[in-house]
């Protein structure tokens, strides 16, 4: 969540965020509601509204350090009790015991007011999105996405002579996957991979992990499973009719979307030094999501399924680092797929499309023939302190004496998700004659350079 202070010192500021990334805090307070028909300041009302719940707990804790000076006045006048005429020191001495048992007794009240109005307030608070990289496009649709570049020239496939199949077509006629089988096992957008299929799937792990490893990453692989808590940390909403996550019943536990979750928790509640920063870490994990609401053509096959392999970047930085290591994880993501060869474009996502946490986002679209179109394969975001706050991740700044503790901030990046670059692949390495040709870079882990037809037994 973000720094409560943003609020109280430039509440202009988080109205016009919420503008930009056109998001809702209250339910009843978005664009065209019944609270704001129009849809002109529905932003303003949402911070008028968070302002008041601040203003309503700070007003409780003014309130608890006026008790606690009318409970010293009563101590101290106690203890001068003695100094009163004989006469009068019993009738006083009563006043003031009585006195101190309703002040405890207001004291207890207090705290608990105190302690929900904070909840009331984090609550809220915890809905507001990061703010916004200044150099972010602000749209929300996916013509205000910012192209920065295209590497790789897709095949000219008429040239060839044949035209392009799509990745399911191509998987199923080499027999690289079952998605049949996995529906009756798990439920529909499950699946089996099959043959090389399961080979090009761990050489992708393996290469991809190679790769971080030669940068400074530690390699780690990660629990499939987190609590509650340390998603709702990480900005994921783990309940709720339209949550991507699975949930364990009668447990805290979910099943994990990504190892951005089970690498950011890992230091939970830690201080960090200076000198350990940047921290890079790289987690293969499985990956699980409901994938609720998705559909269409573009969620056809491996690209939008309930389950898959990847391997996630992880950095904490400084905030001075930050800026430069979101960079480098976008850079490292490119060295990957300009490995495999694969033509993509960078873009620089529109603030209205950013998830709550990320402060700006990049991503990577993989040139897909079989839909002609591009198609996203991986992204990266920065997080800065978002995360860190509600986790409590900090470090102490290098300095002599004792230098308060700051906030970490915190980037993730996915170096590749199996399953999208399975689809790149099979999409642009189909031949004419109907095989695909492995990547060089794979091949050595496939042990072989082309994936042809079955052999009849």
């Amino acid at each position: 969540m973000l720094d409560i202070h943003v609020l109280r010192d430039d509440s202009a500021r988080i109205a016009q965020n919420l503008r930009d990334r056109h998001a809702r805090v209250f339910e009843d307070l978005a664009p065209g509601s019944a609270a704001d028909p129009a849809g002109a300041d529905w932003a303003a009302q949402t911070v008028a509204r968070l302002v008041d719940l601040d203003a309503a707990y700070l007003g409780l804790l003014r309130r608890q350090d006026e008790l606690r000076q009318q409970q010293n006045q009563t101590s101290a006048a106690m203890k001068s009790v003695a100094a009163l005429p004989k006469d009068q020191q019993a009738g006083e001495r009563a006043r003031l015991i009585e006195q101190g048992k309703q002040l405890r007794t207001d004291e207890r009240s207090l705290v608990d007011q105190t302690e929900a109005a904070l909840r009331a307030r984090d609550e809220a608070w915890t809905r507001v999105p990061n703010l916004t990289h200044e150099s972010t496009p602000r749209g929300r649709t996916d013509d205000d996405h910012r192209e920065l570049r295209r590497v790789g020239t897709p095949r000219d496939f008429p040239a060839e002579g044949f035209a392009p199949r799509d990745h399911l077509a191509v998987a199923e006629s080499l027999d690289l996957v079952d998605f049949e089988a996995g529906a009756r096992v798990a439920g529909q957008k499950f699946y089996y991979l099959k043959h090389e299929a399961v080979l090009l799937d761990l050489a992708l792990q393996h290469f991809a992990l190679a790769v971080a490893a030669r940068h400074g990453f530690t390699l780690h692989t990660t629990p499939d499973l987190a609590r509650e808590e340390i998603l709702r940390g990480l900005g994921f909403q783990p309940r709720g009719e339209s949550t991507q996550v699975y949930s364990i019943a009668d447990s805290d536990l979910c099943l994990v979307g990504t190892a951005e979750i089970t690498l950011g928790g890992m230091l939970a509640d830690a201080i960090l030094e200076e000198e350990q920063l940047p921290l890079l870490l790289a987690g293969l994990s499985h990956c699980f999501r409901t994938e609720a609401g998705s559909s269409g053509q573009e969620s056809k096959g491996l690209y939008r399924v309930h389950q898959f392999t990847k391997v996630e970047l992880f950095a904490f930085t400084t905030p001075e680092q930050s800026e430069a290591m979101h960079e480098r994880l976008l850079a490292l993501e490119e060295e990957i797929f300009q490995a495999l060869k694969i033509p993509y474009r960078v873009l620089d996502i529109a603030s209205g499309d950013l998830g709550g946490p990320a402060f700006r986002k990049f991503d990577l679209e993989a040139w897909m023939p079989g839909r002609g179109a591009h198609g996203e394969i991986t992204s990266t975001s920065n997080c800065t302190d978002y995360q860190a706050r509600r986790l409590r991740i900090r470090y102490r700044p290098a300095g002599d004496g004792k230098p308060k503790p700051r906030h970490v901030h915190m980037l993730n990046g996915t170096a590749v998700a199996t399953s999208r670059a399975l689809v790149a692949i099979l999409e642009n390495y189909q031949q004419a004659d109907g095989t695909v040709a492995v990547p060089e870079v794979l091949q050595p882990l496939v042990g072989k350079p082309v994936i042809g037809p079955r052999r009849r037994a």
